[in-house]
């Protein structure tokens, strides 16, 4: 802007010195020709002789009529000529004038009277080509048309980058009118969006010329300041015909629903990956803690900052739960996951505890209604429903909680308990996609999660069974010291049905029982409990190891098509020796002192239950000290090595004799026991002992 009076560059600043020439009028080439009262040629521009073609010694002094006009043209423009001087009224339009060559060409003209100081009165004439003329005003009126309709919003600004022109599109899109941005900057127009960066950016157009195209900026302007808008911003310079720049022009395009929609695609392209990597990665095994666990590592962070998974105690327990209104919610938390937020995991309930959620909960009302509970912006008042205790709800507050959503777990009808959800990192709050997202990822979770309790909860009932069918022995009975080892098979597979025992027999001779019924579960449980009673009974009656399997076979063959194999040994401490028979078990293994440990080499026979085929005794000796190891397949089978190879493994941890049996075991199961074998593990280990001198 100007002020009255005082000239100005394109900066604002007053000028203090020349300024350089319009392009425009360069373009026009306007050409200046003066007449004097009679009609003759007085002045005569370089222009004009550029444009009719005579040079300065040929016009001056000649009548322009003559020179310039057509004959049948005389009378009108004597006529004009002469109005314009008697009246002093200027005269505008176009006439074709006749060239040094002889050529017509149509000429625009601005005619007016000049007086000098004596009261002489001429007649001067501007004169540009016709053509140029009317290409110059279609080129402004189409360039007019197209600012002021376009639904492009665009702004001219000066090399000060102060505004000097918007469209009304800008105007409908800024919500702020032409006048308010006139001789302001952009930050000052629209101090809510990141400006600064923009004025960087034309700034760089204006240093280097290039122009900077479809440049993506998002915020909010006064025309609609509650939401975000998204625009498409191109920045380009301008400059005159004579290369000197002028500003810069700016266009945007307001691409809002573009990226809306975009926004939309991309989180629903995230939800269907979300969901597909919780299909892969929920329920790997049928552990309850680590499916929990998978659940929570899948919400976080892609779906909330802080996630916890909590159930029911009724629930784990096996049991069936349903809520009153009044009733408080007895839950145990089963992970939790936070991404870089201390406080609110501080605040969660650790994995394994268990609390008393009051009715005025929000899990607590979650899992009694079944249904979600939403709260898109956290106030403070609702941390105290949210958090299990005060302290833990200051610590939310501190941890930037502000937006909370429960989704509650639900398998085969029974809710079992909630995905509690927090967001504090992540700006934007829980919305319905949100929610539907996570009832998603809640019911393919719940399913996984009551496969793994159900599975616990029998798993447990099994292991239950078969610790108490197993043997409670001395650690020395006849002739032996003796220490033993059940391990249980890995989280992923059901307890089987290996078993040990330690039989006392008449004459301080002791019966040694390894087996392994086929099988898991409760039946393999029980199955075991059945043959390890007969084997007792038997072992009673002081049978030949041989002849015991024989009976255990027949007794096995009705007990539903079972199979097992058994290692059967007794040991006589006066004969040093020990009895074996085998129902295709694997060999054990003998320590001598001073000699290298040995698998015995016996015949492996076939497992019980097959039938119709004897088996036999094999006596080896086993002095004072000796040591023999029983076990199951479980210690020493696994699908990564070759049997030969593990069972090397099992004779080189038995080089030292003298070490304690308890000890031993531990070894042997820290050293062979595979932590996720599909296997349990029976393992029993006897040294002789010298017998007192009678």
């Amino acid at each position: 802007m100007t002020e009255a009076g005082a000239p100005s560059a394109e900066d604002d600043e007053p000028v203090r010195g020349p300024v350089g020439p319009s392009g425009l009028l360069d373009v026009l080439s306007v050409a200046s020709v003066v007449l004097d009262a009679q009609g003759r040629i007085v002045l005569w521009s370089p222009q004009a002789e550029e444009l009719f073609g005579y040079s300065a010694a040929e016009a001056l002094g000649q009548y322009a009529a003559r020179l310039m006009v057509r004959e049948e043209h005389f009378d009108l423009v004597i006529k004009l000529f002469s109005d314009v001087l008697r009246t002093g009224r200027g005269w505008a339009g176009a006439f074709p004038i006749r060239l040094r060559d002889g050529s017509t060409r149509l000429v625009e003209f601005r005619n007016m009277r000049l007086q000098d100081d004596r009261g002489d009165v001429y007649a001067l004439g501007l004169a540009a080509d016709r053509s140029t003329v009317r290409r110059l005003e279609q080129d402004v009126a189409l360039s007019t048309r197209i600012v002021s309709q376009s639904p492009i919003g665009l702004a001219v600004l000066d090399t000060g980058l102060r505004v000097v022109s918007v469209n009304p599109a800008l105007e409908r899109i800024d919500g702020v009118s032409a006048e308010e941005h006139v001789g302001r900057t952009l930050q000052e127009v629209l101090p809510q969006l990141d400006a600064e960066a923009m004025e960087e950016a034309a700034r760089e157009v204006l240093a280097s010329g290039r122009p900077l195209v479809d440049v993506f900026a998002v915020g909010r302007t006064p025309a609609d300041p509650e939401q975000d808008h998204a625009w498409s911003v191109s920045m380009y310079r301008l400059e005159d015909t004579a290369g000197r720049v002028l500003g810069v022009a700016v266009s945007i395009v307001d691409i809002t629903e573009q990226h809306r929609a975009g926004v939309e695609a991309e989180a629903g392209r995230r939800r269907l990956a979300l969901i597909a990597d919780a299909s892969a990665r929920i329920g790997t095994t049928l552990d309850l803690d680590r499916t929990a666990r998978e659940l929570a590592d899948v919400a976080v962070p892609e779906l909330a900052d802080v996630a916890a998974v909590d159930l029911l105690e009724a629930v784990v327990a096996g049991r069936r739960s349903s809520l009153g209104p009044t009733e408080p919610a007895v839950i145990r938390a089963l992970a939790v996951r936070a991404d870089r937020t201390p406080d609110a995991l501080d605040a969660a309930d650790p994995p394994g505890q268990t609390a008393r959620y009051g009715p005025e909960r929000l899990v607590t009302e979650c899992v009694r209604t079944g249904r979600p509970v939403l709260v898109t912006h956290v106030k403070d008042e609702d941390l105290s429903r949210i958090a299990r205790s005060a302290e833990a709800a200051e610590l939310l507050s501190r941890a930037g909680v502000h937006s909370y959503l429960a989704v509650p777990l639900i398998a085969r009808g029974e809710v079992l308990g909630a995905l509690d959800l927090k967001r504090t990192r992540s700006p934007a709050p829980f919305s319905e996609d949100d929610v539907l997202l996570a009832r998603e990822l809640a019911a393919r979770a719940a399913v996984q999660i009551d496969n793994a309790r159900w599975y616990q909860n029998a798993r447990d009932t099994a292991l239950t069974l078969q610790r108490s069918l197993l043997p409670r022995h001395p650690s020395v009975t006849g002739g032996l010291e003796v220490a033993s080892r059940y391990q249980p098979a890995g989280a992923a597979i059901e307890v089987g049905g290996d078993w040990f025992d330690v039989i006392p027999l008449e004459g301080d001779k002791t019966a040694l029982v390894v087996g392994d019924v086929m099988g898991s579960g409760i039946s393999a449980a029980a199955t075991m409990g059945r043959l390890r009673t007969a084997t007792k009974a038997l072992a009673s009656l002081d049978l030949d190891p041989a002849r015991l399997l024989e009976h255990l076979d027949r007794i096995t063959d009705g007990l539903d098509q079972a199979i097992a194999t058994c290692l059967y040994a007794v040991h006589d401490p006066e004969l040093r020796q020990c009895r074996f028979a085998n129902a295709g078990h694997l060999p054990p293994a003998r320590v001598r002192r001073g000699r290298p440990p040995e698998l015995l080499d016996l015949p492996t026979g076939v497992p019980l239950g097959v039938g119709g085929v004897p088996f036999a005794t094999t006596t080896v000796d086993l002095e004072p000290g000796d040591e023999l190891v029983l076990y199951t397949d479980g210690l020493v089978e696994t699908r990564m090595h070759p049997l030969d190879e593990r069972l090397a493994t099992l004779l080189a941890l038995l080089g030292d004799p003298r070490r304690p049996l308890e000890e031993l075991c531990d070894l042997l199961l820290r050293k062979l026991h595979q932590p996720d074998t599909h296997d349990d593990v029976a393992l029993l280990v006897a040294r002789a002992l010298e017998q007192p001198s009678t």
